[in-house]
């Protein structure tokens, strides 16, 4: 074989990893209908997107520090929540979403991951037309970390009335919530439960000494904001009930369009300084 053909260490250690994480994903899913295994399959794929870009745009220790904290806290909410009526009003899981870690499905704090680093990466281009801001004061960490839980929880609006109205992925113990089945409470701990991940790693930022992340391509940037779009796009047509489709076209379309300004004023920061500079 040519040498030049062959793979560097590093593509072959992320090879080995993808196929090892889809032999363990075949593993976890075998036995489990074709929905289960789809809907499974799919967050498994957003969050290792999610990853992936957040390698790029953080670093990669902060990626990992934001994972060691999205997903317990994610874990530890749900858990709470479906035993105790914490945080999101008394409900329990039904085995649509596959493999359960206690009484949460392990799909479950993987999206709590994916979607808070989601609305880390839009509520930076929103306000400062970067994609990641590093250390920043804990009053400015304060008000991004609402913003982003803020962009969590548009998702939520029209996602949770479709989990228990379609998929019944989950039972609602009162059914007669404040909106469409769904509780007020809900969504206020949603907006907590996004707000502390938010925020704690916004705080280990400020405390720990990490190298400098590698430069942000618009490729990576636009996962996220691409992952967000998609699920817009998924209720704006496919939510239950309908009316949730208009809900969710204007109260995610309207951070996405300002995430994207953002990320298109951050590509051109380089050219307006030069600009500026002649």
């Amino acid at each position: 074989m040519n040498p030049k053909m062959m793979p560097t260490p590093a593509v072959s250690s992320r090879l080995a990893a993808g196929l090892g994480g889809a032999a363990l994903l075949a593993l976890l899913l075998r036995g489990w209908n074709a929905g289960t295994q789809l809907l499974v399959a799919s967050s498994v794929l957003m969050f290792m997107a999610c990853l992936a870009s957040a390698v790029r745009v953080l670093g990669v220790r902060p990626a990992i520090y934001l994972v060691l904290i999205a997903l317990p806290i994610g874990w530890f909410a749900e858990e709470m929540g479906a035993n105790y009526g914490w945080f999101f009003g008394s409900y329990h899981y039904t085995p649509v979403l596959g493999p359960q870690l206690g009484s949460v499905p392990v799909v479950i704090p993987l999206m709590w991951f994916a979607l808070s680093y989601i609305g880390y990466v839009m509520a930076n281009l929103i306000v400062w037309q970067v994609p990641a801001d590093g250390t920043t004061s804990i009053r400015r960490s304060i008000v991004m970390a609402c913003l982003a839980a803020l962009i969590v929880t548009a998702y939520d609006l029209g996602v949770d009335p479709y989990m228990v109205y379609k998929l019944k992925a989950w039972i609602m113990a009162q059914d007669d919530g404040g909106w469409f089945g769904e509780t007020l409470q809900g969504f206020a701990g949603w907006m907590l439960v996004g707000f502390c991940i938010v925020l704690l790693f916004r705080l280990l930022l400020r405390r720990a000494s990490f190298p400098a992340a590698p430069s942000a391509r618009v490729r990576d940037v636009l996962v996220p904001l691409g992952l967000y779009g998609a699920l817009m796009l998924f209720e704006a047509t496919q939510g239950v009930p309908v009316e949730t489709r208009t809900i969710a076209l204007f109260v995610m379309g309207m951070p996405l369009f300002c995430a994207a300004c953002g990320l298109y004023r951050w590509q051109l920061l380089p050219a307006l300084a030069v600009g500026s500079a002649a």
